[in-house]
């Protein structure tokens, strides 16, 4: 039998029944390559927009040569995500194995040996961390933090968390331009929604299966992360609101202030969502939801409009 990946990637691996009843890979078809590219996540690079995030919300993306500074720093975040998903990709193996989607990622499938996905982990890495220090010291020092960040599993939701916040601190780096203490906690408190939804539809998840989780899950109960998705996402809408009306208005129309709209319709589209049990991919919730995907193009617009009429 050859089961079909849930996100429509032909993965064609062959599965059979072990000892101890659970799957274990048997055939592995994907070529090589296949295997590096999907062990490095590209769909997982859209979260570096972040990266991006200060230097617009300061309007500095079209000053001297901070789209290139900023852009090369989007770059090296990127090398280091993917660098850090192969390193737990080898890690997670055993884990993965036992989840319906996981499954199929190389090193839990057998396509990709482990040293070779330790490899590329730590050269990914060890480029991304280059890269950002030839754009700014500084920036390198943020990204040795994002990677030691990402590797203290036991904060678990504050690493995830952690991860978007030095993504944005490092776009205002890159720049440079000085980050709001009010853009800082928005970016942080969305952060923990996000990693908190994650949580919860995985918890969700094998609560219904009525199998074995990850062993992160043991610590969470369902009510606990529901408050701390309720309160993230009030903190965040409150944080988002005071930036917003912080700044002056531009010829008579309050541009910034009107963003406040469709950051909440965000907000609100996004709990719908994770409410039924969605927000394991939070990158595959923007990039599929019709909904979401128009609030955040919306919302984009409105803001660029904004900063263009600053300019």
């Amino acid at each position: 039998m050859l089961p079909q990946d849930v996100r429509g990637e032909s993965l064609a691996i062959g599965v059979a029944r072990g000892a101890g009843g659970g799957r274990a890979p048997i055939v592995a078809r994907r070529p090589r390559w296949r295997a590096v590219l999907v062990t490095a996540r590209p769909k997982q690079w859209i979260k570096n927009a972040l990266v991006v995030a200060a230097a617009g919300a300061a309007g500095a993306l079209g000053h001297d040569d901070v789209p290139v500074r900023v852009g090369l720093a989007c770059v090296a975040f990127c090398l280091l995500a993917s660098g850090i998903y192969a390193i737990n990709d080898v890690r997670d193996a055993p884990e993965d194995r036992l989840h319906p989607r996981k499954r199929f990622r190389p090193v839990a499938a057998g396509e990709l040996d482990p040293r070779v996905a330790t490899l590329l982990g730590v050269a990914l890495v060890s480029a991304g961390i280059v890269l950002s220090a030839a754009v700014r010291p500084l920036l390198g020092v943020v990204a040795v933090g994002y990677v030691a960040l990402r590797r203290i599993a036991i904060l678990d939701i504050a690493a995830i968390a952690g991860g978007f916040v030095l993504r944005a601190v490092a776009g205002g780096v890159a720049a440079p331009v000085t980050l709001s203490r009010w853009f800082v906690l928005v970016v942080t408190s969305a952060a923990v929604l996000v990693a908190a939804a994650k949580r919860q539809a995985e918890l969700r998840r094998t609560e219904q299966a009525g199998t074995g989780g990850r062993s992160v899950l043991e610590r969470y109960g369902a009510a606990r992360l529901r408050l701390i998705i309720a309160g993230s996402a009030a903190v965040a809408l409150f944080a988002y609101g005071v930036w917003a009306f912080a700044v002056p208005d531009v010829d008579g129309t309050p541009w910034r202030p009107l963003t406040v709209i469709p950051f909440a319709a965000c907000l609100a589209r996004y709990g719908m969502l994770i409410r039924s049990g969605s927000g394991e991919a939070p990158e595959e919730l923007l990039l599929r939801d019709r909904w979401l995907a128009l609030c955040a193009v919306v919302w984009l617009v409105v803001f660029a409009l904004g900063v263009h009429a600053a300019g």
